[in-house]
């Protein structure tokens, strides 16, 4: 058994060919997609970065692995307490450890653990490779890695490797030389020049007037990224260099996937490609971040081929957690079911279409805001406890069928629809508290409000007011404030 598991950070599915993209930035990622299942309502139950990866390596949803924020208590694992063996529970029970337990040999190319301090990552890794730059290299920096891996070792049998991707991440970066493909092609045309225009009277980092976050700055390697998008031309170079992004990852992904056909081992391969988060590119107000437990946000590409068993072509419609697959792995592999894990296998649907969705899911976000959310039938349904800046209402609530880019905030018009969601979202919390494992009556989302909110919004709040009031926005200024006493 040979498995490829390529990793590509803040992978927006809707802006790949294999899930309707219109734009051609994924031709080998959709190649990989006919021949396998494409699941299309897949989502990350922790947003961002390292909440992500912190809830697919454990299982765990972040309330109770303990990961939710990027700094913090919130940005580390729980501890285990008094019951914690020799070998810790990531050790034994994560995603990678299941592949080294099943006698395979386990590599990461990926510079993640650095990046967040989160050396947990490399637990049930028997090599790791760091590519050095805390996720700003690019491709053509992490490719020869991975093809010096494959050629050393990509004949033998029995191994499970991870190949960490950033280049659709800010700042968007794809090399001058890759040129754009996409120059000619049209934009995405929901956002309209009144939206956007409406856009740049609203607070919030990342919004059109500070696409850095909390101003206009670009970043030296950002040779694609703006500082503002002004008009629709900007809107235009926007997209395109997160497009770029995509398609120079995907042309790497075609590197690899030549250098495994050469050793003659790509027909047997079981190949599985997916992210982090997605990239919000002006939902909400928000450009090139992924800020908020949206719609958008968590929700991420999830591919399989698995020769053998998956069916060609096959597209799953179930709602599913990114820590699905902590189990889904244990069940394909004969292990055992573990007590903790918060997932529920999918291995029927990998196995013969079976639908093993969700009900609903419940999503989260502590590092740029405190949302929780509700993902169920046609319906987004969002809990705002912190702004993150953004002036968001308590709640909002979108048709995310009809309206998949969240422009029309309907929660005033479906009062029965938003209190069905906060029962949803009640519920799952209760039982969330009532399986605490060590018992504990700390939420860590309340812990992130406790010490000054989430990571990305602390101390910026007088310095970003005094942007507003020079741009134009000042009469967002007293209500922020009224929101965000003393910060």
């Amino acid at each position: 058994m040979r498995i490829l598991y390529i990793d590509i950070d803040t992978l927006r599915p809707d802006h790949l060919g294999c899930y309707g993209y219109h734009r051609n930035t994924s031709p080998n990622i959709d190649r990989i997609a006919a021949e396998g299942v494409r699941f299309e309502q897949y989502y990350c139950s922790d947003a961002p970065c390292l909440p992500s990866r912190a809830a697919l390596m454990t299982g765990r949803f972040g309330i109770h692995n303990g990961i939710v924020n990027h700094g913090g208590t919130g940005a580390d694992l729980r501890l285990e307490g008094e019951n914690r063996g020799f070998i810790s529970r990531v050790q034994q029970e994560c995603l990678t450890a299941l592949f080294r337990n099943a006698g395979l040999h386990t590599a990461s190319i990926s510079p993640f653990a650095e990046r967040h301090g989160a050396w947990w990552f490399n637990a049930g890794f028997d090599e790791t490779h760091n590519t050095g730059k805390r996720g700003l290299e690019s491709a053509e920096e992490v490719t020869p890695i991975a093809l010096d891996w494959i050629e050393r070792k990509g004949k033998e049998d029995n191994w499970f490797l991870h190949i960490n991707y950033w280049d659709p991440h800010t700042p968007y970066r794809a090399p001058d030389s890759f040129g754009n493909p996409f120059e000619n092609e049209p934009i995405p045309d929901w956002l309209t020049p009144e939206l956007l225009a409406h856009h740049r009277t609203l607070a919030g980092p990342h919004g059109p007037w500070e696409i850095n976050m909390y101003d206009d700055k670009v970043p030296p390697i950002g040779i694609r990224h703006l500082g503002q998008i002004t008009d629709m031309e900007d809107y235009r170079r926007f997209i395109d260099g997160y497009d770029c992004g995509i398609a120079y990852a995907d042309h790497h992904v075609g590197m690899l996937l030549d250098a495994l056909e050469k050793q003659g081992v790509l027909d047997d391969l079981i190949i599985i490609v997916s992210s982090d988060h997605g990239e919000n590119m002006g939902e909400l107000g928000i450009y090139g971040e992924h800020a908020t437990a949206d719609a958008i946000t968590p929700r991420i590409p999830m591919i399989i081929r698995w020769p053998g068993m998956t069916a060609p072509g096959q597209v799953a419609e179930g709602f599913h957690y990114n820590l699905d697959l902590v189990p889904t792995i244990a069940e394909l592999l004969e292990m055992p079911q573990k007590k903790g894990w918060d997932g529920t296998s999918y291995a029927a649907t990998l196995r013969d279409g079976t639908n093993c969705g969700h009900p609903e899911l419940i999503l989260s976000q502590c590092a740029h805001v405190c949302q929780r959310s509700v993902r169920f039938d046609d319906w987004m349904y969002i809990r705002t406890y912190h702004d993150g800046y953004h002036l968001f209402p308590d709640e909002m609530l979108f048709n995310v069928t009809e309206d998949p880019h969240e422009v029309n905030n309907i929660a005033a018009e479906y009062p029965d629809i938003v209190n069905d969601a906060a029962r949803r979202l009640l519920t799952w919390h209760d039982r969330m508290m009532a399986t605490m494992d060590p018992p504990t009556d700390a939420d860590p989302l309340w812990r992130v409000m406790m010490e000054g909110g989430p990571l990305h919004a602390r101390g910026h709040l007088d310095s970003y007011c005094a942007r507003l009031e020079a741009t134009g926005r000042g009469d967002k200024v007293a209500e922020l404030r009224a929101r965000h006493p003393g910060k």
